[in-house]
């Protein structure tokens, strides 16, 4: 593999790491604006039980349901690719939600 290969698949794969380090400490504020009634549909869908995380807490993993936010599998063995915000509810404003990601991961906000 060439040099530059490699580096833009570390590149890459730490763009990852970093968003999940951004969400993570801004966790609080994103369960908020995930929910159209700042929280507490949130509050009644994540327990941590039947595939879904736990409010409280921010967690991460591969091709793990019951995280906060998932990276899946191929993405982790890929080294670069998306990953999935599982918090959202259904009912939240995709606005709001985009608006805060890009706030969280690309702006530093």
């Amino acid at each position: 593999m060439k040099i530059a290969a490699i580096l833009a698949v570390n590149i890459k794969e730490r763009v990852i790491e970093r968003a999940i380090d951004k969400l993570s400490r801004r966790h609080g504020v994103h369960i908020n604006e995930y929910d159209a009634h700042n929280g507490a549909d949130n509050a009644r869908r994540l327990t941590g039980k039947n595939g879904m995380p736990n409010m409280r807490d921010f967690t991460a993993g591969v091709a793990n349901r019951c995280c906060s936010v998932r990276i899946p599998r191929q993405v982790s063995e890929d080294k670069h690719g998306y990953l999935e915000d599982r918090r959202p509810a259904a009912n939240a404003d995709p606005y709001r939600i985009i608006s805060i990601l890009l706030k969280t991961c690309i702006f530093d906000e």
